[in-house]
């Protein structure tokens, strides 16, 4: 279940790649944009709180911060920024308005309480392995990716390369994003997501 905090990140976010994506061209283009944006976001969400159910975990998704600006611990911002709302936007400029950048959320993994006895020893400990997190971010993209092909069709092309667009950023294995989980958590798995997400996007220029 979406907490208040985790819903209010997903409508910031929402609004951000909404406004970057349409550039506001009009109201009812940014309007239909964000829905879009919204229906991605939440696919991806929801597999992930329901696979994460199933492990006996819960996530909390939050929108993208990044705290340090090297490689040492010591060089850090005095406070996180925000780097899920910016990004988006600098890169659109960066980019003279190619790229819609749309990995903004991340999410933190913790194991319930009663993990370890309710699997009857098949987990000796609560806490959540990186193998566990990376598929629970795998299952997100899946979702998007399942949602795309829904979304074609049905004649919904544009919520179809937005739902690629996301899972294809989200894949990139760097920082805190699903990607990331993905990669250091099972390999082969990430290898098998960034191919089939890589050439669901390049359909999309070729195609959408």
């Amino acid at each position: 279940m979406l907490r208040l905090k985790e819903l209010f990140s997903i409508i910031i976010v929402t609004i951000i790649l909404g406004i970057v994506i349409s550039l506001v061209e009009s109201l009812n283009l940014f309007l239909m944009i964000s829905l879009f944006v919204f229906l991605a976001i939440f696919v991806n969400v929801a597999a992930k709180k329901i696979f994460s159910y199933y492990l006996d975990t819960e996530i909390e998704v939050k929108i993208w911060e990044m705290k340090q600006f090297g490689i040492k611990k010591h060089l850090h911002f005095r406070k996180p920024i925000l780097a899920g709302i910016f990004a988006p936007l600098i890169i659109k400029f960066v980019s003279v308005g190619i790229i819609n950048w749309m990995a903004c959320l991340t999410f933190d993994t913790s194991g319930k309480v009663y993990r370890a006895a309710k699997r009857h020893g098949i987990y000796s400990f609560s806490e959540v392995t990186e193998e566990e997190m990376g598929w629970i971010a795998g299952a997100g993209i899946i979702a998007n990716l399942l949602f795309a092909v829904v979304a074609y069709m049905i004649g919904q092309e544009s919520l179809a390369k937005i739902s690629i667009t996301y899972a294809f950023f989200n894949m990139i294995p760097a920082f805190d994003w699903d990607g990331a989980k993905i990669f250091f958590g099972n390999i082969p798995f990430w290898s098998f997501l960034a191919i089939i997400s890589s050439i669901a996007m390049i359909a999309t220029i070729v195609v959408v």
